[in-house]
């Protein structure tokens, strides 16, 4: 049987100017899993990542000194265009909807206190649930069939290498994706599962024989306590 593990990217900086970078914390919890994934002493075979900065850092902190083949990148793991979502179809649905407008409007004020990762899960919710399910588009934004589609092409092609043992360093929305895929469960789950995805965390899955199974969702037993986060 051959083995794909599904790695969130370690923390980044989603308050910043330039939030596709990874924080001291992101850095550190990059280290973590890759010292975790050599002791396993698996005979990884392939080293993947999607385009952004978060995830090219962490597979390349992961992978330092570990011998395993050199990290490819891989377009098709990129996670969804989260910054376009609030930039572009935040203020859509605002218009739409006074609920969401409260929350919006929350969110901005907060941005900087204590609670900013709450209000800003209260506006993302809402606000991918209405993207996935079409009902919010823009021309700059890849809307979530071909988000979908470009993630289950690269999970196929991971499914034609036989004997493999694949890291593949990505980002929550893709993991969920891919296992709401896996679990044939409904669009919407991948949602709920990218939620709950920790910071450098590890999905397992196996695969052979025209068959795919999910051993694991995000582990985080290889992170001390201090090291965990959501985002």
């Amino acid at each position: 049987m051959s083995q794909l593990l599904l790695i969130r990217h370690g923390q980044a900086t989603p308050f910043e100017a330039d939030t596709d970078q990874l924080s001291p914390l992101g850095e550190a919890q990059a280290r973590v899993v890759g010292r975790a994934l050599r002791a396993e002493g698996l005979a990884v075979t392939h080293v993947l990542h999607g385009p952004l900065v978060r995830q090219r850092r962490t597979a390349l902190i992961a992978a330092e000194g570990s011998g395993w083949p050199a990290p490819r990148q891989d377009a098709r793991l990129a996670e969804y265009d989260g910054d376009g979502l609030l930039r572009h179809l935040a203020p859509l649905l605002a218009a739409q909807d006074a609920d969401f407008a409260r929350l919006a409007q929350r969110y901005e004020a907060e941005k900087t206190g204590e609670q900013r990762n709450k209000h800003l899960q209260a506006v993302l919710e809402p606000l991918t649930a209405a993207y996935l399910r079409g009902e919010l588009r823009h021309p700059e934004l890849e809307p979530w069939a071909d988000f979908r589609t470009r993630v289950r092409a690269a999970l196929g092609e991971v499914l034609r290498l036989s004997g493999a043992t694949v890291l593949a360093f990505t980002s929550g929305g893709v993991i969920g994706s891919v296992v709401a895929g896996v679990l044939d469960a409904p669009p919407e789950t991948a949602l709920s599962l990218n939620w709950r995805i920790k910071n450098a965390s590890i999905t397992r899955l196996t695969y052979g024989g025209g068959r795919i199974s999910l051993n694991t969702f995000n582990e985080t037993a290889h992170l001390p306590a201090d090291l965990r986060s959501w985002r």
